[in-house]
C-alpha cells in the first residue's frame, strides 16, 4: 500500500522560506515521477513542481527561480524549497507519485496523493 505523508507546511510572512517534505513508503521511489501540487480556496489544483527518476525537474512558471524540488531515493522522501514566497503562493500541497506522462503537471496523470499540507503566506 502506497502512501504519501506531507509535513513542513506553516505559516510565514511574504519573503519567507518554507521546506515542504513527503515521506513515501509502499512505492518504488526511484522508479517514475513525483511531484508537489497545490490547491488554493475556489481554485483546481495546480502543478507546481515535477521531477523524474532521471532527475529532470519541471516548474510553473509562477514558481521559477523561487521553488526548487528534490528527492532522495535512500531516505524515499520528496522535498521542495521554497523561497521568496508570496502571498499567492497560499494554499494546500499535496505530494503527487506515479505519473502516466513525462513530468505531467496534470492531476489525473497522477496514481497516489497524499493528504496535504497547508502553507499560508501573508502579505
Amino acid at each position: 500500500q502506497v502512501q504519501l505523508v506531507e509535513s513542513g507546511g506553516g505559516s510565514v510572512q511574504a519573503g519567507g522560506s518554507l521546506r515542504l517534505s513527503c515521506a513515501a513508503s509502499g512505492y518504488d521511489f526511484s522508479s517514475g515521477c513525483m511531484a508537489w501540487f497545490r490547491q488554493a480556496p475556489g481554485k483546481e489544483r495546480e502543478g507546481v513542481a515535477a521531477i523524474d527518476k532521471y532527475g529532470d525537474t519541471r516548474y510553473a512558471d509562477s514558481v521559477k527561480g523561487r521553488f526548487t524540488i528534490s528527492k532522495d531515493n535512500t531516505k524515499t522522501t520528496l522535498d521542495v524549497q521554497m523561497n521568496s514566497l508570496k502571498p499567492e503562493d497560499t494554499g494546500m500541497y499535496y505530494c503527487a507519485a506515479k505519473c502516466r506522462y513525462y513530468l505531467a503537471f496534470s492531476q489525473s496523470d497522477y496514481n497516489y496523493w497524499g493528504q496535504g499540507t497547508q502553507v499560508t503566506v501573508s502579505a
